[in-house]
């Protein structure tokens, strides 16, 4: 087959409020040498720094997501993008009124093991 349809995302399950819907990934598919996914960050929300061993791509959906890259403060809009480059540490975080939801691309896949979360 040329292609792989995904009509059902596997949905991470996750404490903190965010919805994680991968469409393509180690999750979703059991391999890969990148995952996709669709998220929603509610307001408020944030995760610990890391260090992962992964590029990650983010695209902005809607609302705004703020990004502390090795001390540098960006914060992204609706149609707006960046690259992480791996091995940056790294902190995501809402800390808006509105949600925001987003695109994000991992290559290679995102895995726990390979995000490496500080310790609250």
């Amino acid at each position: 087959m040329n292609y792989l349809l995904q009509t059902k995302p596997f949905i991470v399950p996750v404490p903190d409020g965010k919805i994680i819907e991968e469409h393509f990934g180690c999750a979703s598919l059991d391999g890969g040498d990148f995952s996709f996914a669709h998220m929603t960050a509610p307001s408020g929300w944030s995760e610990p720094h890391q260090v992962p061993d992964f590029d990650e791509l983010t695209f902005i959906i809607s609302g705004k997501k703020m990004f502390d890259v090795a001390g540098e403060i960006i914060v992204l809009e609706a149609g707006q993008s960046i690259l992480i480059k791996k091995g940056v540490r790294i902190k995501y975080s809402n800390p808006f009124e509105d949600k925001c939801e987003y695109v994000s691309v991992c290559m290679p896949a995102f895995t726990p093991d390979r995000v490496h979360r500080e310790d609250l």
